[in-house]
């Protein structure tokens, strides 16, 4: 190998990069994601060869990221690739209700979970119905009225945008795992602490650092019969 192909430091540790996001575990693409996007323009261009190299594009915490790191880019090129790749954005945001979920998906996009778990909330109502639309929160009676594609819509988009940390998908599987007592999830889900409620919504981490299952909230902090309905909702059983 001569000087002239002897690979550059630079070039060398993306291509390190490059591997670690094609075969490392989650949290080390995760890293990797990240680490890309800090080597800027060429970082960036192996991301988006990412993309175009996958052979079928589905919902995905680590496509969510990419997805997120691209949005939050900003740059010439990025712009055009989701502009050309992802027009109506990751994940497909099919309701039986005619309810508009872009706005929701823009916010987890970004990042923003305090107005995205507002947004889940108002959401939610306006795929119950009416009344709870109007009502701006949900009677625990109503939550078996939300469609299975719309709950379904939701909770994609949670998990896409949070590396698999947060979603009502999440929720269950942690209520499940401490055989469906509401007193150990709350303390496993940081809602709780030392026997204080956490207060709304001050005290509730509303980034990544938050516990698994943390968010979202939605109506949870009404009760838990609204809560329970929720993880019991038909579409666990789809």
């Amino acid at each position: 190998m001569t000087p002239q192909d002897t690979p550059s430091p630079e070039k060398r540790d993306i291509e390190a990069l490059r591997q670690q996001l094609t075969s490392g575990k989650t949290q080390k693409q995760y890293s990797a994601i990240a680490q890309l996007a800090q080597a800027g323009d060429t970082g960036l261009t192996y991301l988006m060869d990412y993309w175009r190299e996958q052979p079928q594009i589905t919902p995905s915490p680590l496509l969510g990221k990419i997805h997120q790191t691209l949005y939050a880019a900003k740059t010439p090129a990025t712009e055009n690739f989701l502009r050309n790749y992802l027009p109506s954005g990751l994940v497909p945001l099919k309701s039986d209700r005619q309810v508009d979920y872009q706005p929701l998906a823009q916010h987890l996009i970004a990042q923003e979970f305090l107005e995205g778990d507002r947004l889940s909330l108002q959401k939610l109502c306006e795929a119950a119905g009416e009344a709870a639309q109007n009502r701006k929160w949900l009677y625990f009676s109503e939550v078996d009225k939300i469609p299975v594609t719309d709950f379904h819509t939701v909770n994609t988009l949670w998990l896409t945008y949070s590396e698999g940390k947060f979603g009502y998908s999440i929720q269950r599987e942690l209520w499940l795992a401490q055989g469906k007592d509401f007193s150990k999830l709350w303390d496993k889900i940081g809602w709780r602490k030392d026997n204080n409620w956490t207060r709304y919504p001050n005290e509730f981490i509303w980034d990544l650092s938050a516990p698994k299952g943390h968010l979202p909230l939605s109506n949870q902090l009404r009760g838990v019969r609204t809560f329970e309905a929720i993880l019991r909702h038909p579409a666990w059983a789809s």
